[in-house]
């Protein structure tokens, strides 16, 4: 398994499609990279020789913001919205959708399982009429 910046990428598949297990490179930047390169797409990641998975680690590290980094610059650009308190930033805290969708229906993935509200009755209670024959 070819190992690119840190990152196994899967040796059964085009090179093209395996760079974009590695976070931050997604299919238009995987056939950018290749073709600064030149390594053809059609390439599976177990044919790339040494010499090509070091010219593509360079020109990753060089030109992308990839990995922790990523991930870090992200999480600081949420964190400075919630606490200038933008709204993107509170609806960030909250837990709820932030791009403008709905969330009077769906918005189950960003709201988590439903929960019920309402009116919980008291199990060992008993009910108002038999309190009332007795």
């Amino acid at each position: 398994m070819p190992r690119i910046v840190g990152v196994d990428i899967p040796k059964e598949k085009r090179v093209e499609i395996a760079l974009t297990y590695i976070h931050g490179i997604g299919r238009t930047s995987a056939n950018k990279i290749l073709k600064k390169t030149g390594i053809s797409p059609d390439t599976r990641a177990k044919n790339l020789t040494e010499e090509e998975i070091s010219r593509l680690s360079a020109v990753i590290q060089k030109d992308y913001r990839i990995e922790g980094d990523l991930r870090r610059l992200v999480a600081g650009n949420i964190r400075r919205m919630i606490d200038i308190g933008a709204y993107r930033g509170y609806r960030h805290r909250r837990s709820l959708p932030v791009r403008g969708q709905r969330t009077r229906t769906n918005a189950r993935t960003r709201k988590g399982p439903r929960k019920t509200v309402g009116v919980t009755r008291d199990k060992s209670a008993k009910p108002a009429a038999v309190k009332a024959e007795a």
